[in-house]
């Protein structure tokens, strides 16, 4: 049952091409679309944020889709293939997808829908002003390592060792890993890291984590985990784990609970970035969104099935139960 829906505000160098005259002269918006792996409700909740602004598929809107599925390696070879097709703008899902963009053009805009930090790696020069052709939506936040740690120990009380489960491929989950180790002394925890390649290590992975008997698992945010989503809320099943995600797709696939910007809704707006582009904004001018708001979703149904009582305090704070 929903309690309540936030919804954040949308914020509003080098030298990019002038897209707006090109796409309005011809009355076709053609778009590139980059991403590790496919997520079809981020694509139909991007696409409906450029519906609503009058941008249709297949009417006045091309769009090139690129997916690595779970190939990372991939991903430098897609980007140019999107830039020898001349897109008027780059759209990327995820840290590498952007990074490799990035690496494969200073001329064609790119707009992030969705990726970790944009500015520590370079990406961006600030989120007031990127600087560069790369602006968009992150869901980059210092805090959130600490709080989903502190919330998944009041959920599993007794908890004192957690697994960090992250993809090695992705520079955005090292960071994470890094902000989320001083958590360790905060809040008497002894926290691991287990890095994993690919989709294909997932069952070795989670053997592991049962094997070093954590008590816990933070699943660290990546597009890969998040199109195999439904596969790690089983395994963490299996291993009668308790996992804490970054989005809600993770709980509504059967994952106990998650905290974090409502990811959907930041794809949704990253078409206004599109249309601000097309209608002649530079990238470099527009500020980076950053969440303002997140979200505690909790499935009941997988916390019984965990052994687990949810105190009543954490259950009153979610913004939404699975029963």
């Amino acid at each position: 049952m929903r309690r309540r829906e936030v919804i954040a505000g949308l914020c509003s160098g080098a030298i990019v091409r002038p897209v707006g005259v090109a796409a309005q002269s011809r009355k076709l918006l053609r778009l590139g679309y980059l991403a590790p792996a496919k997520i079809p409700h981020l694509i139909e909740a991007f696409k409906r944020g450029l519906a609503d602004l009058g941008y249709v598929e297949g009417q006045n809107l091309e769009i090139e889709y690129r997916f690595a599925d779970g190939r990372p390696e991939m991903l430098a070879e897609l980007a140019a293939e999107l830039v020898r097709l001349r897109p008027d703008i780059i759209v990327t899902v995820a840290t590498p997808a952007t990074l490799a963009a990035k690496n494969a053009t200073t001329i064609i805009p790119i707009v992030v829908a969705t990726a970790g930090d944009l500015v520590r790696p370079g990406i961006a020069d600030s989120l007031s002003r990127p600087g560069g052709n790369v602006t968009g939506t992150t869901l980059y936040g210092f805090e959130l390592s600490l709080k989903r740690l502190e919330i998944l120990k009041e959920a599993v009380p007794g908890t004192r060792r957690v697994a960090i489960l992250g993809n090695a491929e992705n520079s955005y989950n090292q960071q994470l890993w890094e902000d989320t180790q001083p958590a360790s002394g905060t809040l008497g925890l002894d926290l691991f890291a287990i890095m994993m390649s690919g989709p294909g290590e997932l069952s070795t992975a989670f053997a592991k984590i049962a094997e070093d008997h954590a008590d816990a698992v933070i699943v660290l945010s990546d597009a890969t985990f998040n199109s195999v989503r439904r596969e790690i809320a089983q395994l963490a099943a299996e291993k009668r784990v308790p996992a804490m995600y970054e989005a809600r797709e993770f709980v509504e696939a059967g994952g106990l609970m998650s905290y974090g910007p409502n990811i959907a809704d930041m794809s949704y707006r990253a078409a206004a970035y599109v249309d601000k582009i097309i209608k002649g904004a530079k990238p470099a001018d527009l500020p980076i969104e950053q969440p303002s708001t997140f979200q505690f979703h909790l499935n009941l149904k997988t916390a019984k099935a965990l052994g687990l009582t949810i105190p009543p305090q954490l259950l009153a704070r979610a913004d939404e139960v699975i029963e």
